[in-house]
Order: structure tokens, then C-alpha cells, then sequence
């Protein structure tokens, strides 16, 4: 620590609690190809002796954190509590950071994350890079979701006999001449969105901007969260842009996917408690 209370990262190799480091080792020793090993190969996959590797074994077994049938030794789900005490009171926008971060390096354009709310999406995560709407987009923030990328992703998620009868009742502006506000059309464009598993929207919310937004399910198929990135339109065709950022943006996905539900987050309750 420094006389100001902080750490100090570059701390030497002999301040580093060996044991703490060779725990650590023993348990990403484990896989999902390899979840039970002997002494032996946990060992050898950790690089340490056997009296060692024993010692470490024993005490995750002791503290519930491993189980042994007097052979070999696996880990006890105890180890998903592992930092859950930290990680299960994030937001949605501290969970969602780092992967928008990523995706939005991998671009280099905005990306956004957001949830249905009545008929807006409301942004619950935000990685800005350069500013392309006249509004300023910030959490909490609402569009309609007809005219969204992320809205009608999200939209698509409803069986037709319940979608149909909700276009028709929202109220639906055209905030541009490209604006798509009939019901029947709309309600085409977003069973494309379901059956390509994305949405573009191109300068129908606001002249020179184009977006395009990927869904995020629950373990149950259901979708609860939109990513999208959004750019300046005519600088790149429709197709150039889909073949562009759709897999980035798929990607993101999965890994908020996986790591919420690695979490043991309901991701259909975390989005309820953001409305």
C-alpha cells in the first residue's frame, strides 16, 4: 500500500502469495472437457509436485469448494460463489462495459445496449465514440421501438397475433421520410429481423444515421436485451454494413449470453428491475 492509502500494482514478486497463485492454478486446472482429475494430472496441469498439488486439493475439499471419492477430484458448484457477491449487485450497465468496449473497439463505432419498455426501448448501457444523432444518448434514455433497430429486435420476440394489434395501437411517427409507420410493413420488416436474427435501420429515426442491432436471450430462447452499433449512413451499402458488424455484434452477444448466465443471473429479472 502507499501512504495514500492505495495499492501499489507494481508490487514485487515477493509480496505475491505464492499459495493464494498455486489454489488459483489448481483450480483452472479444471475444465468442462476435464472436470474430474487425479493428484496426479492436476499436478501436472498446474506445473506443481504432487505434495503441493495434494495440499491445495485438500483444502478446496475441506472449505466445499471440491469433492474427492478418495481418487479422483472435482469441483463443487460452491465455485460459482466465487466473487458472486461482488458481480450479482452490478447493473446491467457495469455488466454489460466491458464486451460493449470490445465490440465497439472492434468497429470503432458507438454501441449500445437496451430493453422493451411499454413501446420504447430504453438504453441501459452505453460505449460512446463519436456523435452522429442531435440527441444526446444516455441511460435511461427512450425511443420508440418501431423505429429502432434494438426496438424492433426486441419486438420480434412477440408471436405475430400479439404484434400485429400492438403496431396498431402505438403511436407511430414518421420522424423522417425514410420512416416505415404501417403497421403491416412494419410488422414484415420485424419477421425479418426474427428470421435473420438482426434488425438495420437505416435513417428512419434520424436523417444520416443507420444502425444495427442483435438480440440477447435467456437460457429459455426468450429475448430480454438488444445490442446495436450505430453509423453514419451512405458511407458503406446496407450489405456491406450488415456483413461489417452483424457477426461483431453476435458475437458480443453470446459472451453477455454466457457471462450473465455464468453469473447465475435471471437475465428476464435483471432487465425487469432496470425499468
Amino acid at each position: 500500500m502507499t501512504d495514500s492509502g492505495e495499492a501499489d500494482v507494481s508490487a514485487p514478486k515477493s509480496e505475491i502469495v505464492r499459495s493464494l497463485a498455486s489454489g488459483l492454478d489448481v483450480l483452472e486446472a479444471f475444465t468442462p472437457a476435464e472436470p474430474r482429475l487425479t493428484l496426479a494430472e492436476v499436478a501436472r496441469k498446474s506445473a506443481m509436485s504432487r505434495a503441493t498439488a495434494r495440499r491445495m486439493l485438500l483444502t478446496l475439499v475441506e472449505r466445499g469448494y471440491a469433492y474427492t471419492d478418495g481418487r479422483t477430484f472435482e469441483l463443487t458448484p460452491r465455485v460459482l460463489s466465487l466473487g458472486h457477491g461482488y458481480w450479482s449487485g452490478r447493473s446491467w450497465h457495469e455488466l454489460l462495459q466491458p464486451s460493449l468496449r470490445d465490440v465497439s473497439a472492434r468497429l470503432n463505432e458507438s454501441c449500445s445496449a437496451a430493453i422493451l419498455t411499454g413501446d420504447d426501448v430504453m438504453y441501459v448501457s452505453r460505449v460512446h465514440t463519436r456523435s452522429i444523432m442531435r440527441i444526446d444518448l444516455g441511460l435511461g434514455t427512450r425511443l420508440p421501438a418501431f423505429a429502432t433497430s434494438m426496438g424492433r429486435v426486441l419486438l420480434s420476440d412477440l408471436p405475430d397475433a400479439e404484434l400485429l394489434p400492438r403496431l396498431q395501437e402505438m403511436s407511430r411517427s414518421a420522424f423522417t421520410s425514410h420512416t416505415r409507420t404501417d403497421p403491416q410493413a412494419l410488422l414484415e420488416t420485424i419477421r425479418a429481423a426474427r428470421n435473420d436474427g438482426c434488425a438495420l435501420v437505416d435513417q428512419e429515426l434520424e436523417m444520416g444515421l443507420r444502425s444495427a442491432g442483435v438480440p440477447v436471450r435467456d437460457d429459455r430462447g426468450k429475448i430480454v436485451l438488444a445490442i446495436n452499433t450505430s453509423m453514419a449512413a451512405g458511407v458503406e451499402s446496407l450489405e456491406e454494413t450488415k456483413k461489417r458488424v452483424i457477426p461483431a455484434l453476435k458475437d458480443c452477444a453470446s459472451q453477455v449470453e454466457t457471462m450473465v448466465r455464468s453469473l447465475g443471473k435471471d437475465l428476464d429479472s435483471l432487465a425487469s428491475a432496470s425499468r
